[in-house]
């Protein structure tokens, strides 16, 4: 492709909602592109809509009647007169349908082509994609596994534990442990019936199952010129029911050697199916340290801001030059670690309910600042947080010198974060974070299933003016009573006072 082969972006429109719309069109912004955003009904008064020069109704709440009708998408764009779509993550990011109907529209689909994206969508058609280009993958099944005879002949081979997969699976769907083989028929059938629900596919198949895995990402760019270049990794190994709460970057486990193995091999699994624009590899790296190819993210990652604290790249700027025609603006010697940065996805979840979605009105929103600290949220106070969408209000950033800066730099911002209405995933990310086996970089995907209990939370209810008025009293009079150590909480139901060896102020009181 030469100069003349540019064709410049004149109008995005972003296929999403909340905090990740709003990301795209404030970079679009800068670019000097003008901006359509397409919502719901329930997002009418959203920030995001508000920030786009332009914005069509494509539906009711529920998303499979707004956003994930590809139709109304491309429909939204043709009016606008918008001559690219970002996706963003979720919805339709990785549906190569969709793509597709982007381009039959004469449209530019700011992503991968639609092979690669059906290719690295199903991991059995992923794992025969990079099978020659020598990368490292978990011994298991070639193919699909139906016949309960034929899963007893593989898993001798495989051996125990081992773990039955969705091909088309993610977030945890699909995918079943099998400790004994006693369970593996039975597992099976539910591996398959779950990924039929979730996913429209009943194709699962077996792979050995990692012991103490980490779970390690890396982020490649690759252009329409042959060019490919890695941005190091991400740790993610904290998750609940296999999904990502905190995030990192650079990885503790990692050296610069095993960095480099791994970011080669990222880049070769890019080639397998000529990607051009902004991807993920995933990897599980075992006890010993190695690592096996897991899966590729043909999108941007929700924790990509981690990337973009540690080597200066805006990630969504580079994807819109890309797909403008441009090579990529740096080259792999040009990258270089600038520091440490975390990420806490902020859900509005119940914690101690097991994680359940929380709903409700944000009374009070007030995210943290300062200086290492990047909120990317498209919430605002009293505004409402549905049942219809994914829970994350925002992704709570920090970047210092070094991890341990980071990590302090976190726990600041976690106290200074203020939310009511809803419960959030806050006191849970100050408890992983300041946690012996976080802290120390000795931690794995187990992390919690090993360490977590509701009882570790330092919960607190919301109170109103008189008992506020109330613990303040409280507090002082224990101070003069107990010698200036506070310890315990005013009998008042709903109302708490954060104790000694928190990781907080004993006298700070946290109104939620």
């Amino acid at each position: 492709m030469t100069g003349n082969s540019i064709r410049p972006i004149r109008k995005l429109l972003v296929a999403n909602r909340g905090e990740i719309a709003l990301r795209v069109l404030r970079t679009a912004r800068e670019m000097g592109i003008a901006t359509v955003a397409v919502y719901s009904e329930a997002d009418a008064a959203a920030p995001f809509v508000r920030a786009a020069d332009e914005a069509v109704c494509v539906g009711p709440a529920p998303s499979n009647e707004s956003y994930l009708i590809m139709e109304r998408i491309v429909a939204a764009a043709r009016k606008t007169g918008a001559d690219a779509i970002h996706p963003g993550y979720g919805f339709l990011s990785e549906n190569a349908e969709f793509a597709e109907a982007v381009e039959a529209a004469g449209i530019r689909f700011v992503g991968p082509h639609p092979h690669a994206i059906r290719v690295m969508g199903s991991k059995l058609a992923a794992k025969d994609a990079v099978a020659l280009r020598n990368i490292p993958m978990v011994p298991g099944t070639e193919g699909a596994i139906e016949d309960p005879e034929e899963a007893r002949r593989e898993a001798q081979r495989i051996g125990f534990p081992l773990l039955i997969k969705a091909s088309a699976g993610g977030g945890g769907k699909g995918m079943r442990a099998v400790h004994d083989p006693s369970q593996l028929e039975s597992e099976l059938q539910r591996a398959i019936s779950e990924a039929e629900r979730s996913f429209g596919d009943g194709a699962v198949f077996m792979e050995r199952l990692v012991q103490q895995p980490r779970h390690i990402e890396i982020q490649v760019l690759c252009d329409s010129h042959g060019n490919g270049v890695h941005l190091f990794e991400r740790e993610c190994s904290i998750q609940r029911r296999h999904q990502k709460v905190v995030e990192e970057a650079p990885s503790a486990l990692l050296d610069d050697a095993l960095r480099q193995r791994m970011g080669e091999c990222a880049l070769e699994v890019a080639k397998s199916c000529d990607y051009v624009g902004a991807g993920t590899v995933e990897f599980l790296v075992d006890a010993s340290r190695e690592f096996f190819f897991l899966e590729m993210n043909t999108r941007l990652q929700v924790e990509h801001p981690v990337t973009e604290l540690i080597t200066g790249v805006d990630l969504v700027r580079e994807q819109i030059r890309i797909a403008e025609g441009h090579p990529i603006s740096f080259s792999q010697e040009d990258l270089v670690i600038q520091g440490h940065a975390l990420e806490l996805r902020v859900y509005a979840e119940d914690v101690a309910g097991g994680f359940l979605p929380s709903t409700g009105t944000l009374t009070r929103y007030r995210p943290p600042v300062g200086p290492g600290i990047r909120v990317d949220d498209g919430v605002e106070e009293g505004g409402e947080v549905s049942m219809h969408y994914d829970p994350m209000l925002a992704k709570l950033c920090t970047h210092g010198p070094t991890r341990e800066a980071a990590i302090e730099r976190m726990l600041r911002a976690i106290e200074e974060y203020e939310v009511q209405g809803v419960d959030t995933t806050l006191d849970f990310g100050h408890f992983a974070v300041n946690h012996e086996a976080f802290r120390s970089g000795k931690f794995d995907t187990g992390f919690v299933d090993a360490y977590f209990t509701p009882e570790a939370l330092h919960r607190a209810l919301p109170c109103d003016d008189e008992t506020m008025a109330d613990l303040v009293l409280g507090a002082y009079d224990r101070l003069i009573h107990d010698g200036g150590h506070a310890h315990g909480a005013s009998s008042r139901q709903g109302s708490t006072l954060e104790e000694p060896g928190s990781g907080l102020s004993p006298w700070r009181l946290r109104v939620r």
